[in-house]
């Protein structure tokens, strides 16, 4: 999501979203993983000596539509987990969920949505060839809701789809769209780039930054699927939908895959996402608490706590020095105001989520805050949060 200034709040989208359905959640984690980069494997061109008498009819913009399917769907997986829930009298319930998600690696790596895997005890992944493999949970960027399973092709040589650029998009060109809408495997719906660059909050800590919009039908089931560009290149991942009935207004969002990229390659060569950390914890402030605590600003981050030897910590950031209570809340006053990091206005958490999503470990950031009436501009190196 983009931080601070108006011109940057403008682009915030915080729209009342429903995720596409997935899985459920939970956190159980399975072994060892391949040391090595994503290797996707393009899928080249078609051979036109080889295309069937029954496609010369087609116009251009069908052929397109054909030949990505043809090429493509082999490789989108439908994802079927299974999750334990409890009800009001806390006895075991049993919950299926489904999704998508697609191969981006011959040795079986898939991406899909971290909310379509979250909470499952076990998952299954059914190609588009119907054989059915059981896949282990590698890890996930939390914040970006992706995640990557693996499936063992046990000498089977399986499609990959070639991942492209999603920031030499544009807003206009030609879309398509692999999922599993409502348990129908391997739909395909096409469409339009319809905008870019919206930040949407799709729930209290996780976002889409940058996000593609389309307006391809995407319903439940094509969370975690493939959004394709007309050379055959996945752009994004289908992710969440804005709708007043709970299906499809015409309106989806795709994580861009440059984005996937950078934490899937985390997740095959560390087994991690290397997160940036700050190290504070904070409250924002309303006008009626700045106005009570006479504090020099209406609108930042009160940091209650700093982690100990952690970044902001050991730039000499501080925390609260004693407790007052609010209503039913307790908090530490006293400690310093985070009004701005590296320029851009910071409001609440989210906003530094959004700056931090652009950092990784050891970067430099400039974080601006109040201490007393003085405003300081403090340096701080970052650090790498433990989990994901």
């Amino acid at each position: 999501m983009n931080i601070g200034n108006t011109s940057n709040r403008a682009r915030i989208f915080l729209a009342a979203l429903v995720l596409i359905l997935g899985a459920f959640w939970a956190g159980a984690r399975f072994g060892p993983h391949d040391p090595a980069k994503v290797e996707a494997v393009p899928m080249g061109s078609p051979n036109l000596s080889s295309v069937p008498a029954r496609d010369s009819g087609l116009t251009e913009d069908e052929s397109i539509n054909v030949r990505i399917y043809r090429q493509a769907s082999p490789a989108v997986a439908n994802i079927l987990t299974k999750a334990t829930e409890y009800d009001f009298f806390m006895d075991p319930v049993p919950v299926d969920g489904a999704g998508a998600g697609f191969i981006i690696d011959p040795r079986g790596y898939i991406l899909t949505n971290y909310h379509v895997v979250e909470g499952a005890q076990s998952i299954e992944v059914v190609l588009g060839d119907q054989s059915r493999h059981p896949a282990k949970y590698i890890g996930a960027d939390q914040r970006n809701d992706v995640a990557l399973i693996k499936i063992d092709p046990k000498g089977k040589q399986l499609a990959a789809l070639k991942l492209g650029d999603s920031s030499a998009i544009q807003v206009g060109q030609k879309v398509l769209a692999i999922g599993n809408p409502f348990g129908f495997q391997s739909t395909l719906t096409t469409g339009v780039v319809s905008a870019l660059g919206r930040t949407v909050q799709t729930s209290q800590t996780t976002f889409i930054e940058e996000a593609i919009q389309t307006d391809a039908a995407i319903n439940r089931g094509n969370s975690g699927g493939p959004l394709i560009d007309s050379h055959g290149d996945v752009i994004g991942i289908n992710s969440a939908i804005y709708t007043p009935t709970g299906t499809t207004a015409g309106i989806g969002f795709a994580i861009p895959i440059n984005t996937a990229k950078n934490i899937a390659n985390d997740l095959i060569t560390s087994g991690r996402v290397h997160r940036a950390f700050l190290g504070v914890e904070t409250y924002a402030l309303t006008g009626g608490l700045a106005e009570a605590l006479d504090l020099p600003v209406q609108e930042g981050l009160l940091v209650e706590t700093v982690t100990k030897g952690g970044p902001a910590a050991t730039a000499g950031i501080r925390g609260g020095d004693r407790i007052v209570q609010a209503g039913l809340r307790r908090f530490y006053i006293g400690g310093d105001i985070i009004v701005a990091i590296d320029g851009q206005k910071i409001a609440n958490q989210f906003d530094v989520n959004l700056v931090l999503n652009h950092h990784r470990p050891g970067d430099a950031v400039n974080v601006t805050i109040y201490r007393g009436g003085k405003k300081m501009d403090i340096p701080v190196k970052l650090g790498e949060r433990d989990g994901n």
